[in-house]
Formats: C-alpha cells, structure tokens, sequence
C-alpha cells in the first residue's frame, strides 16, 4: 500500500485537533420540547458529526434505525410521536457506541425501564468519558505516529508507515472491543459465580 505522507500527517493532524475539540452536548443542551423524527434525525447528524466525510454512510441515521431501536425495546417510545431529551440521550449514546458495541451490550450501559434521573446521570457520566477517550485517543495515535508526524519519539510503540498504524489501530480497536465486552459480561459476578480465574497450583 502506497501513502503520501505528508498527506497523512495533515489529515491526522486536522482530526486531532477536531477531536480535541469536539464535544457531545451537554444535558442541558439537548432540546426537551419534543421532536419530531426528521428534526431528530437532523440533530443527531449535527451532535454526531466525527466521521470523516469519505467514511459517511449516506444515511448514517435513519427513521428506519430509530423505529427498530424503539420495536426492539433499546430505548423507551416517544411520546405522541415526539422525542425529547431522554429519547435523544438514548440515541447519542447507542449511535457513538454501536461502532465498537452491539446492542445487547449496550443495554448493559443505558438499560430501559430506568427514571429519567438515571438517564441523565448515565449520560453525563458518559458524555465525560467521551471527551476523556477522545483525548486518550488522540494522544496515543500522536504517540505511535511519531515518524509519519514528524515528531519526537517518546514511546516505544511507533509506527514507520501508515499502512503500520492502520493494522495496528485495526488490532487495537478489536483489543479495546474485546475488553469492553468482556468486563460488561462480568456485570453481578464474583469469583464463585462465574469468574474465570484459573486456579493456582
């Protein structure tokens, strides 16, 4: 595979600094007047709007996605046709996280049947840990791409080419899936009920 990379670099440095300061609104921030599907479908696409412009799907958001989430029971119905701020928190969190997530797992993070006060702790809790992971993000991929950036090396993981840092983004993406999945699944469990500890000899 064949990359420029001063190409490279300018992209990764563009999406650093636009990751850097991007933020999921706030609760307070999200409209609670109640919304209508294409209203909603345009917010989300505005609240959403990280991925690069080559990697949109045309329809990343469809009234389609939102019924079947709503039929499936991943996220309460609206209310006369209309959704407010706790339907739209639902859809914020599902959306960012079913790229790494699939859906019964995210039911372990956003449950339904919960108050609208838990709804509002999980997902500032969550918009935190957004910012936080984004942050992280950016950093390591500065870290390991230390060469294609041309900047000093300060870590032991650094990748000369970019075909290097997309496998090893590709590996650590999995890795980061595998764990996430693994510690929800470990949800009311104790060493005597189900922990796979392998016992000392």
């Amino acid at each position: 595979m064949l990359y420029d990379n001063a190409l490279v670099a300018g992209k990764l440095r563009r999406w650093e600094k636009y990751l850097n300061s991007f933020q999921l609104p706030q609760w307070e921030e999200i409209p609670d007047f109640g919304l209508y599907m294409e209203q909603v479908i345009q917010l989300l696409k505005q609240y959403l709007d990280y991925l690069p412009p080559e990697l949109k799907e045309e329809q990343f958001i469809t009234a389609a996605t939102i019924n079947n989430y709503v039929r499936i029971k991943v996220m309460p119905e609206p209310l006369k046709k209309r959704y407010h701020r706790v339907h739209i928190a639902y859809l914020i969190i599902i959306l960012t996280l079913k790229q790494s997530l699939n859906i019964a797992l995210i039911q372990k993070i956003i449950p339904m049947d919960i108050s609208g006060e838990e709804v509002e702790q999980i997902y500032r809790a969550y918009v935190r840990q957004h910012r936080i992971a984004a942050r992280f993000f950016t950093e390591q991929v500065r870290l390991a791409g230390a060469a294609i950036l041309n900047h000093e090396r300060t870590s032991e993981f650094v990748v000369e080419q970019t075909s290097d840092l997309i496998t090893s983004s590709a590996i650590i993406g999995g890795f980061a899936r595998v764990l996430s999945e693994k510690l929800l699944l470990l949800e009311g469990k104790t060493l005597e009920n189900g922990g796979s500890i392998e016992p000392r000899s």
